[in-house]
This record gives structure tokens, C-alpha cells and sequence, in this order.
């Protein structure tokens, strides 16, 4: 009972701030997206369930209502309200959702179905932007706190953003990040907690600079630091990360280029640094587009990860293959997207990882995916099969497939 009156207080308190606002003459904007998701994993081990078999398969119907208003003098104010239901899937085809509110398939409540994901208020003077609250973080500006988009919904965070652009061709960005919720399979999307890398919690924070610069022609060069507490225990770390990419219409054959690199590095004796290093190269020919990567990592203490979900900033990130990148690996990646127009977009990609950790599995991993994305009737499909296979000892899984489907209609 008091979780259904927790979230009849956060509803009612959205909807008398709404109509608040409308007796003020404040414009409020309505937008947001209903999903339907699928997904069924399975490996080639000796007993397990067949990839569409009710034991391996989750399934997520999803409602977003984002309301974004002007409330004059430079400030804004935004929420995010989420609904994570299962349309009874579990009933016969799936076992598990992909996401989910207070950690549990069974809807007995509206408690179990909703929860708040965005709420803040910015504050624009001049070229200055603050915004404080629950809010979404870009790859591109913070890479190692990024609000992941492969899941349902994206994982947000509590944190304080500052943009600034007075220097000419140039964005600073600082940020405080205090937590978030999680993404991955499974994820409570309502439990905001602790950031989160390969070596343990941060301890729910993080400070962030970032620095992105485009005075150099055809050229963005970021570079962003971070300091992030008590990783590992009581021990803090510092992160180093820099990207460079290049691109332009004066180059022939829409070539493009990419380079990053960077460092974490644990403050404290027997912890040891991790460094990487990516490259790529990217053409267009018509309706052909292709791309080739390479990135390393060599073997240190916190793997190469995002604090907020499962995936890493690397260029050879895929749809599954994150497990094997994190730390002590050489990837090599290649991709194809051809166009079909109106019928869609057909993605070939594939990497070939020489992993080097000490562990049973993965190891060596390939990973071989094909992805179809269309835009039908105003609703955004994909389709996703990846085939994985790796080393490991006799009669243990040497492999695993997913299949992927979703259904998604932005309003």
C-alpha cells in the first residue's frame, strides 16, 4: 500500500504542476514513445532451452510521457514518466522482461509498472545552460557516464550539468553525477543507486570536464577527465579519455576517420592502470556505407565501461560483444549498412576479439551480427540475430544466439 501511495503522490504531483502551469500561460510540450521488445538469448551447451524456447525469451511493453515546459526567464523544466509492463507475455512466451520497476515481472500494482526516469529544471544565461535533477547524459560529451539507448528505455542519472560556449567553436561541459538507475537485462529502472564499473560501485559519485573543439576544419576533438570515488573499495580513481573525428563533404567518397584513446588510473599501490586505444575508418558509396576498427586494451585494474550500464565508448562496441572488450583485448571490427530507401536499412558487422583475460569464457571471442531497421506506418522497427562463439573446455557452451525485435513509435 505505501508504494501505491509513493507513486500517486509523484503522479498527482506531475499533473497539479501541469495544469499549474497552464493557468500561468505556460507553454507545455507533450512528446514520448510506446515500445513493444523481444528478446531471446540461448547457448549451445549440453541441456540448455532452445533460443525460442518461454525459458530464454523477455518481453517489455513500454509507455513514455516526456512533458517539457517554458517557465520564461531562462528556465525550463522537464519530467520523464515511464510505464514498464508485460502485456501478460510472461504468461506462455516469455519467463522475464527486459527491464522492469521494483524488481519483479508480476504487475500487482502501479508500483510495479511506473516510475520516474527524468525531472529537473534548467537555468539559460547567456551561453551558460544549468541544469540540475534527473536527466539523460550524452556518449558524445560524457563517455564514461552516458545514457545507454539499446534497452526499453534509457538509464538517466541524478546530476548537476553545466554547458558553456563562449569560446568560439567550442563546448565545456561540467557535470556532478550522483547516481542512477542501471541498465541491463533485468534492470530495476526505479532503483537509483551507486554508479557502477568492472571493479565495484563508485560510491554514487563522479566529476566530470569535457571539452569539445571544432576550430580545426572537418574536425571534432573532445577530451573529457573524471574523477570518480571510491572505486574498488576506499580508493579513488582518475579517468583520461580523448576522441578525435574527422569528417567533411570536401573529403571524396564520404570518407571519415576516428581516434581515441585514454586511461583509468586507481590511486592506490597494487592497482594498476588501464589504457586503450581505437581506431576507424569509415566510406559512403551510394547507398553502401562501410566501416573498419580496431581497438585495445590492455590488462589493468577497472575495465574499460560505462558507469551507468553494460556497455564501453569503444568503436568496436556491438550489440553483445561488451563482455570481451572491457579489458586485455585486441578487437578488430568490420561494417557494411546498405540502404534500401523507403524498405529500410540492412547492417552486416562483425568483430573478432583476442581476448586475453584469465578466464574459462569467452575467449577469443567472434561475434557476427545482422541487423534490419525500418520505418513503417510512423513506427521505427528492427530486427537484430547475433551469433557469438568463443573458446572453452570440453563440453562447456562454446557459443550463444540472440535474436531481437523491436516495435517503437515516437509521438
Amino acid at each position: 500500500m505505501r508504494k501505491i501511495v509513493k507513486m500517486s503522490i509523484v503522479a498527482a504531483s506531475l499533473i497539479a504542476t501541469t495544469a499549474m502551469a497552464a493557468d500561468k500561460g505556460i507553454d507545455i510540450t507533450t512528446t514520448g514513445q510506446a515500445v513493444v521488445y523481444y528478446q531471446t538469448l540461448a547457448n549451445n551447451g549440453a541441456g540448455s532451452p532452445d533460443l525460442f524456447d518461454q525459458a530464454t525469451g523477455r518481453a517489455n511493453a513500454g509507455l513514455q510521457l516526456n512533458l517539457d515546459a517554458d517557465l520564461k526567464n531562462g528556465f525550463t523544466f522537464g519530467s520523464q514518466i515511464n510505464y514498464l509492463g508485460t502485456l501478460g507475455l510472461e504468461k506462455n512466451i516469455v519467463s522475464n522482461t527486459m527491464q522492469n520497476v521494483n524488481g519483479g515481472i508480476t504487475e500487482n500494482s502501479i508500483s510495479d509498472d511506473v516510475y520516474l526516469s527524468q525531472l529537473y529544471v534548467a537555468k539559460k544565461i547567456a551561453n551558460t545552460t544549468v541544469k540540475l535533477g534527473r536527466q539523460e547524459l550524452p556518449q558524445s560529451l560524457s563517455p564514461f557516464a552516458y545514457s545507454e539507448g539499446w534497452n526499453v528505455f534509457k538509464n538517466t542519472f541524478d546530476a548537476a550539468l553545466v554547458v558553456n560556449t563562449d569560446i568560439p567553436n567550442t563546448t565545456l561541459v561540467g557535470a556532478y553525477v550522483g547516481g542512477g538507475n542501471y541498465n541491463n537485462v533485468g534492470s530495476n529502472m526505479s532503483a537509483f543507486g551507486d554508479l557502477t564499473t568492472t571493479a565495484g560501485t563508485v560510491d554514487g559519485t563522479a566529476y566530470m570536464l569535457t571539452v569539445q573543439n571544432k576550430s580545426i576544419p572537418m574536425a571534432t576533438v573532445t577530451g573529457t577527465y573524471y574523477s570518480v570515488s571510491n572505486v574498488a573499495g576506499s580508493v579513488d580513481a582518475d579517468i583520461f579519455w580523448g576522441d578525435v573525428a574527422i569528417a567533411g563533404k570536401d573529403l571524396p567518397m564520404g570518407l571519415n576517420f576516428g581516434i581515441q584513446g585514454g586511461q583509468i588510473s586507481p590511486d592506490a599501490a597494487g592497482l594498476t592502470d588501464t589504457s586503450a586505444l581505437g581506431l576507424k575508418v569509415g566510406m559512403k558509396v551510394d547507398a553502401l556505407t562501410l566501416m573498419a576498427a580496431y581497438t585495445t586494451v590492455d590488462d589493468g585494474t577497472v575495465g574499460i565501461k560505462n558507469t551507468g550500464g553494460v556497455k564501453t565508448p569503444l568503436y568496436t562496441q556491438m550489440i553483445l560483444n561488451q563482455s570481451s572488450l572491457y579489458s586485455d583485448n585486441d578487437t578488430y571490427m568490420l561494417k557494411a549498412a546498405y540502404s534500401l530507401g523507403s524498405a529500410g536499412t540492412i547492417i552486416a558487422q562483425g568483430t573478432m576479439t583476442d581476448d586475453n583475460r584469465n578466464i574459462a569464457v569467452p575467449k577469443d571471442l567472434t561475434d557476427l551480427e545482422l541487423i534490419y531497421k525500418v520505418k513503417a506506418g510512423g513506427v521505427d522497427f528492427l530486427a537484430a540475430y547475433v551469433n557469438q562463439s568463443w573458446d572453452a573446455a570440453a563440453g562447456a557452451a562454446d557459443g550463444q544466439d540472440l535474436v531481437r525485435l523491436v516495435a517503437r513509435y515516437n509521438f
